[in-house]
């Protein structure tokens, strides 16, 4: 049986994705801002500025007495570390890929992340795989091994931003904890050693590169919260289907303000592996829409 969406719902949970994709979108811009500072050292800021904000939006929505029921279940909490583990390697390689003039490769990893995450459905869950599915994982195969056989090496970037998230979401489908909640025990994981870290560093950066880096460090916390409520608003309006295709407009906006904004160029080998990668994001995608318009 399938849900019926309002004309209002199908509105308002459309804008609010797109408002979310855009934040995540133009992130580069925002982290670009803290450049002076090292990547991790800005991880570690985005870990302890976060906590706060998701506590405070649990708190708000009465959550947060059941959140912290859910730190007593071991097995959950032993996912969560796991998952925390990814999530930092995650931030850390795209803070680093913005700062040293490398998000294109970011962006053409988040491209890459739904085509890893069907082949890590497959391989983690026994997911089915449908001809569409399987042609486009080999379309992103091809893509890298022509970065590889072109450049002598692998596009490290792109790989470890969509494998790492790839993984992170299959062990997200491990814990019970809703995105908000999830956010917030990972946070919590981080915690103790992301202050552990400020203090052997002297502040991580803090209070040694001016008033406005400081600022955007202290609002990191409000920047990663941000676009994550207003797409778990928009998950709760809108077919899954069409949240999937609005999440590609992140990538498409990252990649966009890499060539503009901050100058980056595109070469022809690394033109025709985002190519490759669109076209298999194509047949997933309208293999998707074909089934939901079938039901």
């Amino acid at each position: 049986m399938s849900l019926q969406y309002t004309s209002q719902q199908l509105k308002t949970g459309l804008s609010l994705a797109v408002i979310a994709n855009i934040i995540w979108g133009v992130s580069a811009l925002y982290w670009i801002e803290t450049s002076p500072v090292r990547p991790q050292d800005v991880v570690a800021h985005r870990a302890i500025w976060s906590l706060p904000v998701a506590t405070l939006v649990l708190l708000w929505v009465g959550r947060f007495r059941a959140t912290w029921a859910l730190l007593k279940m071991s097995r959950m909490l032993a996912w969560s570390a796991l998952g925390t583990v990814l999530l930092s390697l995650n931030w850390g390689v795209f803070v680093y890929a913005v700062s040293s003039g490398r998000a294109t490769e970011a962006s053409l990893g988040y491209f890459m992340l739904p085509l890893l995450t069907i082949l890590v459905g497959r391989l983690a869950f026994r997911e089915v795989m449908g001809s569409a599915q399987w042609i486009a994982v080999l379309l992103a195969v091809i893509a890298v091994a022509m970065q590889l056989w072109a450049y002598g090496s692998l596009p490290w970037i792109s790989l470890v931003v969509a494998s790492s998230f790839a993984l992170y979401g299959a062990i997200r489908k491990k814990i019970v904890a809703d995105t908000m909640q999830g956010l917030f025990i990972e946070t919590l994981c981080m915690a103790p050693f992301a202050l552990g870290w400020l203090w052997l560093t002297d502040g991580a950066g803090m209070g040694q590169h001016g008033f406005k880096v400081d600022l955007f460090l202290l609002l990191a916390g409000i920047y990663t919260t941000a676009p994550l409520l207003t797409y778990i608003a928009a998950s709760r309006l809108l077919p899954l289907n069409v949240v999937g295709l609005t999440s590609y407009l992140g990538p498409s906006l990252q990649l966009l303000v890499a060539q503009t904004a901050l100058g980056e160029s595109l070469d022809t080998v690394t033109a025709i592996s985002f190519a490759l990668v669109w076209t298999g994001v194509l047949l997933v995608s309208g293999q998707g829409l074909v089934r939901f318009r079938r039901r």
